[in-house]
C-alpha cells in the first residue's frame, strides 16, 4: 500500500509540500541540518492514508545518538503501515464484539480504537527495532510525534519532546495557540517518579543548568534529555518508555493549522511566535521553511555558544480550499 501511495505521489518524505486535488489538507515540510553532524530529523506526510480519501498521516522524528538518523528513518518507515494494520484489525475486532456499540458514542469509541492501535503499534515498532540487526539502537533512539486526520477529527500521538501546536481563531478574531502535546522531559513529575522508581536517575550537568537528563543508576550515561523514546535499550529498564500519549481534537472552522516541530524549533521560538510566523507566510507551501529559517536566526541570536540542533517542521493547514487560488496545486514534490 505504501508503494502504491508513493507511486501516486501521495507520500512526501523530504522538504516540500503536499496538496492533493479535492483534499482539505495542505502540508508544508522543511528540515535543516544543525551543527552537530548529520541531520537526524526526518518527517513524513501520507495523503489518503490507508486508501481512505478523508485520512492523512503525518509525523516528525528526531533521532539521537550515534545511529539516531537510522533509527528515526526506521521508525518513520515502520510506524504508518503498522498503525494502519492495527487500526484495521482493532476496527474489525470491535465490530464483532456484541457488547460494543459504535453508534452509542461514536466519537469516543473511535478515539479508543485509535488509542489502542497506537499503543499496540508503538510497542511492536520498539520491539522490531530492538531485534533489527542492521541498526544498533542500544545507545541511540528517536522521538515520534504523529497525527492522523480523519475527517474533522485529529488524533495526536507523542513520544518524546517534539511538540504539536494548533492555531485557532478566537471569538475576538485573533489567532491564538493551543498546545496539543506535552514535552516529555525527565523532570516532569510523573516522568521523574517513574524513572526513579525504576532505579534510573534524573539530574542536570553543572555546565547545563536547567537541562534535566536521564542516567543509568551507576554511571553517567546515556544522559537523555527526554523521558520517552524509541530505542535507547541501554536505559529501557530504568524508566525510559516508548508509550505514546494519545489525544484527539475536533477540528472546527476556527482551527486554521497545526505545527509539528522538533525541539530545535521550540528551544528558541514560542508557541505564539510560531503560529504568527506560519500565518504571516504568503506562500503556504513555504510556511515550514519560513518557520525553520526564523528558528535558525533565533538560535544564532539567543544561543551563540551552543551548537545549533537539527530543526524541522510540518505545517498542516486544515482548510486548503479557503487558501488563495495560486496555492491550490497538485502535489509537486516527489518522495525521496
Amino acid at each position: 500500500m505504501a508503494k502504491d501511495a508513493k507511486k501516486n505521489d501521495l507520500i512526501l518524505r523530504s522538504s516540500g509540500f503536499v496538496n492533493v486535488d479535492g483534499s482539505d489538507n495542505f502540508a508544508s515540510v522543511f528540515s535543516k541540518r544543525g551543527r552537530k553532524g548529520v541531520n537526524q530529523d526526518c518527517a513524513i506526510v501520507w495523503e489518503e492514508f490507508g486508501s481512505q480519501a478523508d485520512m492523512l498521516f503525518c509525523g516528525i522524528f528526531d533521532g539521537h545518538g550515534p545511529w539516531g538518523h537510522f533509527v528515526a528513518k526506521k521508525v518513520r518507515e515502520s510506524m504508518p503501515s503498522s498503525l494502519l494494520c492495527n487500526w484495521q484489525e482493532t476496527l474489525a475486532q470491535t465490530s464483532l464484539d456484541p457488547d460494543f456499540d459504535l453508534e452509542s458514542d461514536k466519537k469516543h469509541q473511535r478515539f479508543l480504537i485509535w488509542k489502542h492501535s497506537y499503543v499496540k503499534t508503538c510497542a511492536a515498532v520498539d520491539q522490531e527495532l530492538e531485534q533489527c540487526r542492521k541498526i544498533d539502537s542500544f545507545y541511540s533512539g528517536t522521538t515520534a510525534l504523529t497525527i492522523v486526520r480523519q475527517g474533522d477529527l485529529i488524533y495526536v500521538a507523542n513520544i518524546g519532546d517534539s511538540r504539536a501546536v494548533l492555531a485557532t481563531t478566537s471569538e475576538d478574531g485573533n489567532l491564538v495557540h493551543v498546545q496539543l502535546t506535552v514535552d516529555f522531559k525527565p523532570n516532569l513529575p510523573q516522568e521523574a517518579e517513574r524513572i526513579i522508581q525504576c532505579k534510573g536517575r534524573v539530574f542536570c550537568l553543572h555546565d547545563e543548568p536547567g537541562v534535566h537528563r536521564v542516567w543509568l543508576p551507576d554511571e553517567e550515561s546515556p544522559g537523555l534529555a527526554m523521558s520517552r523514546a524509541f530505542g535507547d535499550y541501554c536505559i529501557k529498564d530504568y524508566g525510559l518508555i516508548s508509550v505514546p500519549e494519545v489525544t484527539q481534537r475536533h477540528i472546527t472552522s476556527s482551527d486554521q493549522f497545526v505545527v509539528l516541530a522538533t525541539d530545535g524549533v521550540w528551544d528558541v521560538i514560542s508557541n505564539q511566535e510560531a503560529i504568527q510566523i506560519v500565518s504571516s507566510t504568503p506562500d503556504k507551501a513555504k510556511a515550514a521553511k519560513h518557520l525553520v529559517q526564523c528558528a535558525v536566526h533565533a538560535w544564532k541570536k539567543k544561543r551563540k555558544n551552543i551548537a545549533m540542533d537539527d530543526i524541522s517542521a510540518i505545517c498542516l493547514f486544515f482548510h486548503s480550499s479557503t487558501l488563495p487560488p495560486q496555492h491550490e496545486v497538485n502535489l509537486a514534490t516527489t518522495s525521496k
